[in-house]
């Protein structure tokens, strides 16, 4: 059966004709050649071919030559809430050319659109036709909205991963209430919900995470915060219990946690070694005064638990961190240490609950969290006043661990709370067939935020999915932590660039010289290949030598193809930076480019750090 939420596509002369299934509007859609939108009618629309239904329209942007429309072809079913609201995930798209002439398309318009499908294949993008997957269940209900069908006028902004490619339809629609039916706000993320048992009373289970769109990208090209007070890597993910109760009303818990980068200006800046270099910016704390104040405003009181390590390399961060902190002198704000690689050592990962004991002298109550029970109409039981905001360096895999044993801890609190299990007694030992799928459940979310931003799995997803920490989930991180090197420093640039067109930070038609030209000198874009060829010689020789490998002729040749690589190999040790594939269309806060002038001529640029941030060695290392 296919949904009245559903869209009608077909081509006509002027551009897509698009309308909405199973509606009987006399009005539809009209986007045209030049990426212009207009509500039209119906009849007066002459089609150049048939009708197909896609799930949704994404947006549309303008590139450097010419307008797309992005549509949602297909969709999965991740789940239900509140009986019968869907929540899909998109599984394909379609970037529909708009101009006149499809037929032509400059080699820089390729390139555009390959940054562009990369990031929309790479993308985890979730959406509802019924069900507002920008905001949490708190809310919708403070807004009123939980039991009607999701706009764009009342959605949550900031997780609104498509709000800049939509920008077009949302201008149509602020004159034209019509062009509501056509916006479809997407998330970036995590959603999954499963209808199940514990301890032999129904249930639904779920996890949604939503990415920010503000300072989004790619693990060592967004770090920090900038001058807006938005920080890198900034997730919000929402854990949700229903209890079905069979009457027709339903009780539901809501827990929300927030996890984002370290809120003062710092880097790392890519050199091909395996760590990079760390840099601080100004000690300005403006930004991070601006941060708090906004997330304080929409989360209530914030548990702030920083979990980076406090010797070493990681060191600089946590001091900038707690600097900022108590420069701030901020009631709103609660702040906790915990050195996680200390106390959870040798592999006892389950001593995070020593965190817990400390959050809750703090003053965290695992009641605070948001209840609601609908029926006819809903009504509001309990609010989350607080937010527990968990970094350590990258917001990835220590985060995780600690954010699941929160989940956990919450979720006790709450089935205690509706009847489930009774007071102190484990939900875990009663129903393990339930703990299985609480566990894959907050290991797949740690996934699907890992790879949105180092573009591996996640790390120590062994003890989120088992409890226990493994050898052979030691092993899968030694893969994961290669593959991270290898992408981070020779792949990333390209996707942060992705990131940076679709969100709208980089804008292809403004742009006048190419930014695709390699710039660097003609010689540091010749030493890796005479890296590459230095050492195809070498083993060329020693599989396939002429004669003996030991006459003179082999020895000398082969002492030249030793000295060459080890002077390519040297010189690219020496200046890793020059060799990482850096993002192009959008500069870096931390680097900076120089020209090289030869007679006067200008003969490329290199890569250098930027003034406004310095390096930082701990003391610990000079030791070393």
């Amino acid at each position: 059966m296919v949904s009245p939420y559903m869209i009608g596509i077909a081509e006509t002369e002027e551009g897509y004709f698009l309308e909405q299934t199973s509606s009987a509007s006399s009005h539809a859609l009209l986007v045209n050649n030049s990426g212009s939108v207009s509500i039209v009618e119906k009849e007066k629309v002459q089609l150049t071919s048939s009708i197909s239904t896609i799930a949704g329209i994404i947006g549309i942007i303008h590139l450097s030559s010419g307008a797309y429309l992005i549509t949602a072809n297909g969709s999965s079913e991740v789940g239900r809430v509140f009986g019968d609201k869907k929540i899909y995930r998109i599984t394909a798209f379609s970037i529909l050319p708009l101009s006149s002439n499809r037929s032509v398309v400059t080699e820089e318009e390729t390139k555009y659109l390959e940054l562009l499908k990369n990031h929309l294949n790479d993308a985890t993008l979730f959406f509802s036709y019924d069900y507002d997957l920008t905001s949490s269940v708190q809310r919708q209900s403070q807004l009123d909205t939980l039991l009607s069908s999701p706009s764009w006028r009342t959605v949550d902004t900031e997780f609104m991963w498509n709000h800049f490619v939509s920008s077009d339809l949302i201008k149509l629609a602020e004159k034209n209430p019509i062009a509501d039916n056509f916006i479809l706000p997407v998330i970036y993320g995590y959603a999954k919900l499963v209808k199940t048992t514990i301890n032999q009373k129904p249930v639904t289970f779920g996890l949604i995470t939503r990415r920010s769109r503000y300072r989004a990208g790619t693990r060592y090209f967004r770090r920090g915060i900038n001058t807006d007070g938005y920080v890198a890597n900034f997730n919000e993910t929402e854990q949700l219990l229903i209890i079905h109760s069979g009457t027709g009303e339903d009780s539901i818990y809501s827990y929300l946690q927030i996890r984002g980068s370290v809120p003062v200006y710092w880097a790392e800046m890519n050199n091909l070694q395996y760590k990079p270099n760390l840099l601080l910016g100004p000690s300005d704390y403006i930004a991070t005064r601006l941060h708090f104040q906004r997330t304080s405003k929409k989360y209530g009181k914030q548990y702030l638990v920083n979990l980076v390590n406090q010797k070493g390399y990681e060191r600089p961060v946590k001091l900038a961190y707690e600097s900022a902190v108590t420069a701030l002198n901020d009631p709103n704000i609660d702040y906790t240490y915990f050195d996680f690689h200390h106390e959870c050592r040798k592999m006892r990962w389950d001593r995070v609950k020593l965190l817990i004991s400390h959050l809750k002298e703090r003053g965290l109550s695992d009641h605070d969290y948001c209840s609601v029970t609908i029926g006819e109409k809903v009504i509001m039981g309990s609010r989350q006043t607080h937010a527990v905001r968990t970094n350590c360096m990258d917001c990835l895999d220590r985060t995780n661990v600690v954010q699941s044993t929160l989940g956990r801890w919450f979720l006790q609190s709450e089935l205690e709370k509706a009847g489930v299990v009774s007071v102190g007694q484990s939900w875990e030992s009663i129903d393990p067939a339930f703990n299985y799928i609480f566990q894959n459940f907050w290991a797949d979310n740690a996934d699907a935020v890992s790879n949105s931003y180092s573009g591996t799995g996640a790390l120590k997803t062994d003890f989120t999915r088992t409890g226990k920490r493994t050898k052979k989930g030691a092993l899968n991180d030694l893969i994961n932590s290669i593959t991270r090197y290898i992408k981070n420093n020779y792949r990333d640039g390209p996707r942060q660039d992705g990131y940076d067109i679709f969100l709208g930070n980089a804008l292809p038609y403004e742009i006048v010289n190419s930014q695709f030209q390699d710039v660097r000198p003609a010689a540091t874009q010749a030493i890796p290949y005479v890296l590459l060829a230095s050492l195809t010689i070498l083993f060329t020789t020693l599989i396939y030598p002429k004669g003996s490998l030991l006459d003179f002729k082999n020895c000398s040749f082969l002492a030249i193809c030793v000295t060459v690589l080890g002077f390519s190999l040297r010189y690219i040790v020496k200046n890793g930076i020059q060799f990482v594939n850096w993002p192009r269309l959008c500069s870096l806060d931390y680097l900076k480019t120089r020209e090289i002038l030869n007679d006067g001529k200008f003969n490329g640029v290199l890569y250098e750090k930027a003034a406004t941030f310095n390096k930082y060695v701990a003391e610990d290392q000079k030791k070393e």
